[in-house]
């Protein structure tokens, strides 16, 4: 803590200065990051979002979009500027019915004036008019649009949003969105949500989708191409559509043999996690080459390459869990990245004991047998890796190794009544590594610093004794690879994924 020392003249000053009306503040342009160390241009300051209205038309053939996004906001400063993340050429800005001007710059900033400057805590409507090829654009050297035989899709992690409309892209600033898109008939448009209504005329169709709950930017959707449709309902009543590409080839009865057991997932996630947090549930599979899956909000992206090898049911426990561990429960920071993918890793454990083909304590085990204390697995610290290391496998095996160590130290009881109380406690809000370690401590009554600090923050392997202590490490002897292993491990794979990690560039299989 800075304690500062204050004149008795400046406090005058300061007392006089508070004592000024919000309204009369001075106006400042809103900050072009959002103040993430990770990625420091990502997202943006001076407003908050709290829905998005996007009204798209799209045209398979050539990659063309063409959208209008109205964005209704609150300021948090007073602005006299403000910036959108968006890479698409915008024609007409207009701010509370205003045109306003604007310019880009950076990699992927859209600078908007608004005619008149904006007071703090006012409401304020911002309409984009843009259009552009999504996929003739890049970002830090690559794009998020995949471009298919059919269409294009929107769905990469950290990011994803700016390559289809515009928003202040960080998980901080959640909003609900609705998502209607004109395509050709005979062609769908997926995304988040609940299907509202569909519409044809003169050979165009209309998909209206609602997304009613927060939901960060990277995590909405959007898939156009020709696909096969199937829908349900799970035991506990929530809807369920999966969309598969048409144009799977030989992946497409392993595909549908996983992902048509989405609702019996979600339901058995919900026996450990709590109820469902949402209104909608499924899946898709474009015909994309990516090598990832992605826990796009209520409705997650899978490739088709991670069915290559038959039915692939772990994948999908590890994106459902992610529902309430990622998505429901967003980072503040993407140094927070364990939050995510190490409980949906571990989600994937404890399915591997319900369908007996190896207990978490035996995976747990596993994982810390099979890397040497000189493995490279060990320098990376899940609670906070480094955007270079951000899914590195051991964000995933090591943090669920952690989760294993947490469940050991302070009990069935006090953990299991953290997995469904983490959820209630941040429902569609942010939390970090620290807030978990703090809500964990005040639920089990022990102190946790260093057993967090031990398995998540250090960069080298737990010792044997610490890992006696954390039940983990077994007394002597080999331990053996448990059944689950090998599909679990092809849900990760190599783990390479280029920069800002855009599965175009990987040649294995990944989970996010």
């Amino acid at each position: 803590m800075h304690r500062r020392i204050i004149a008795p003249g400046a406090l005058a000053a300061a007392v006089l200065l508070l004592a000024i009306p919000a309204s009369a503040a001075p106006h400042s342009p809103g900050a072009p990051g959002i103040g993430d160390p990770y990625y420091p241009a990502y997202g943006n300051g001076g407003y908050d979002v709290s829905h998005y209205d996007l009204r798209l038309k799209y045209q398979p053939a050539t990659d063309e979009l063409e959208g209008t996004a109205t964005l209704v906001a609150r300021t948090t400063q007073g602005l006299s500027s403000f910036n959108l993340d968006f890479l698409l050429d915008v024609g007409e800005v207009r701010v509370n019915g205003a045109k306003a001007s604007f310019t880009t710059s950076g990699e992927h900033e859209l600078e908007i004036t608004p005619k008149t400057p904006l007071a703090k805590g006012a409401p304020v409507t911002v309409v984009v008019r843009y259009r552009g090829v999504p996929s003739s654009k890049q970002a830090y050297g690559f794009t998020s649009w995949h471009r298919t035989p059919d269409g294009g899709v929107a769905a990469n992690e950290p990011e994803a949003a700016a390559w289809w409309f515009p928003g202040n892209d960080h998980p901080l600033d959640k909003a609900t969105y609705d998502v209607s898109v004109l395509v050709p008939d005979g062609t769908q448009a997926i995304s988040n949500g609940t299907l509202q209504s569909t519409s044809s005329r003169l050979g165009w169709t209309r998909w209206n989708w609602r997304s009613n709950k927060p939901q960060a930017t990277y995590l909405a959707t959007l898939a156009v191409g020709k696909f096969d449709i199937t829908t349900g309902t799970t035991e506990s009543g929530i809807p369920v559509l999966n969309a598969y590409s048409k144009d799977l080839g030989d992946h497409a009865g392993a595909a549908r043999a996983s992902i048509e057991r989405t609702g019996e997932i979600a339901d058995w996630l919900a026996g450990y996690f709590g109820p469902y947090p949402y209104n909608a549930l499924g899946g898709y599979v474009p015909n994309t080459t990516t090598g990832y899956a992605l826990e796009t909000q209520t409705r997650p992206y899978y490739s088709p390459r991670q069915f290559a090898n038959g039915s692939n049911v772990s994948l999908v426990v590890h994106e459902i869990a992610h529902q309430w561990y990622g998505d429901d429960v967003s980072l503040k920071r993407w140094k927070d990245i364990w939050i995510n993918e190490g409980f949906a890793r571990y989600a994937q454990w404890l399915w591997s004991e319900h369908e007996g083909e190896g207990t978490a304590q035996e995976l747990a085990d596993h994982v810390y047998a099979s890397h040497p204390a000189d493995d490279s697995f060990w320098t990376v610290k899940p609670g906070d890796p480094g955007p270079e290391n951000q899914f590195d496998a051991a964000v995933y095996d090591r943090g669920a190794l952690a989760v294993q160590a947490l469940r050991n130290e302070i009990g069935d009881e006090a953990f299991f009544a953290i997995l469904k109380g983490w959820p209630r406690k941040y429902a569609h809000g942010n939390a970090s590594v620290a807030d978990f370690r703090r809500y964990a401590e005040e639920l089990s009554g022990k102190p946790l610093v260093a057993l967090f600090d031990t398995w998540l923050f250090q960069a080298s392997k737990p010792t044997s004794a610490a890992a006696r202590t954390a039940s983990v490490a077994k007394a002597g002897g080999t331990v053996s690879q448990p059944r689950s292993w090998k599909k679990i491990a092809a849900t990760n794979g190599v783990h390479e994924h280029g920069e800002h990690g855009n599965g175009e560039h990987g040649n294995g299989e990944h989970v996010r």
